[in-house]
């Protein structure tokens, strides 16, 4: 049996991701409906050999869709997620709008699928920011053994989670500098070609980001509520990939060794790292395209008991993103 499934933002980064992965991991679909805003109608996006027409989706109607794959800004799902719903779709949300309802199951398919059982409250499944997806893949194993009971973690964010502008801006301010042009930011606050800046998305009142507050809560409902975690992000020059310096803290002991070999044995992770060894790491650059996490420079931490560090990195745009939602979707399929 094959399924309708509509893809909402299918012009942006993400929704040209999502057609890709549907395609790539063969998704039993009969139908696939590309929908955008109103000046987007008409564009083509790709799925497979096949070239899809955009449609409106403020006129569209959702009655007999099955599925709806959704990544467009926060405000526009918060409008038009519910009226797929209502007609009978299962929505499978990427902003961060639906993520903290708690109608609303927030799911990584390694981490926490049993959650799927609740997607029939709202029939809305909420899909994790990007940098709480990575961090939870890794920590699942770690958790399972010995019981994480606090979380550091410093990210350094690529220009693509701010979707395709940020991607254009630090392209043309990079071109300004070797120029000597200037530039001026209009989507982050400072520029961001040969600099990192340490805030993503907006201030809050105690000082935190809402990115790092979304880590910290995201943390909790996917994984366990107990768990204390200090969450910095940054944002830095490069287009695809994020990567997280993360430390955490056990309850139990657990020596690198025996990390390592947990998460070679977890499904989604990839350990780079050579034992007794001249260490090996891997960056950003060289996942792009991935789906797994990536961990590498595991080491133990001899500043507090039981703690471990380790440096992880995947790419934003597919597990963090899109292979995440139709990871959900699969997961859903499946479960019926």
């Amino acid at each position: 049996m094959g399924y309708k499934v509509a893809v909402v933002g299918a012009t942006g980064n993400v929704g040209h991701e999502i057609l890709n992965i549907l395609d790539e991991r063969k998704f039993p679909v009969d139908d696939v409906i590309a929908l955008a805003s109103s000046r987007s109608v008409g564009r083509e996006v790709s799925f497979g050999d096949k070239d899809l027409k955009v449609q409106d989706l403020s006129t569209f109607d959702f009655k007999g869709v099955d599925i709806v794959l959704s990544s467009p800004g926060g405000a526009v799902s918060a409008k038009y997620s519910p009226i797929a719903a209502r007609a009978g779709a299962v929505v499978i949300d990427n902003t961060s709008h639906f993520r903290m309802d708690p109608d609303v199951p927030l799911i990584v398919p390694e981490v926490n699928p049993e959650a799927i059982k609740d997607h029939t409250k709202r029939n809305i499944i909420a899909n994790p920011n990007c940098s709480t997806i990575q961090m939870v893949v890794a920590l699942k194993a770690l958790h399972d053994a010995a019981k994480i009971k606090r979380v550091v973690v410093c990210t350094y964010q690529s220009v693509s989670g701010s979707g395709k502008a940020a991607m254009d801006e630090l392209f043309n301010q990079t071109k300004s500098v070797y120029m000597n042009n200037t530039n001026a930011p209009s989507v982050y606050p400072k520029q961001i070609a040969f600099n990192a800046i340490p805030q993503i998305d907006t201030f809050m009142d105690d000082g935190m980001t809402k990115e790092e507050w979304k880590m910290i809560v995201e943390t909790k409902k996917i994984l366990d509520p107990s768990i204390k975690v200090c969450a910095s992000c940054v944002r830095v020059p490069i287009f695809v990939g994020h990567a997280e310096m993360i430390n955490v803290e056990l309850e139990n002991e657990l020596s690198a060794a025996e990390a390592r070999h947990l998460w070679r044995e977890f499904e989604g992770v990839t350990v780079v790292d050579v034992d007794n060894e001249d260490l090996e790491f891997v960056t950003p650059l060289e996942v792009q395209g991935e789906d797994d996490v990536y961990v590498s420079r595991i080491r133990e931490d001899i500043s507090v008991e039981n703690g471990l560090n380790f440096w992880c990195v995947s790419d934003n745009l597919r597990k963090g993103a899109a292979l995440n939602t139709v990871q959900i979707a699969e997961l859903l399929i499946k479960s019926k």
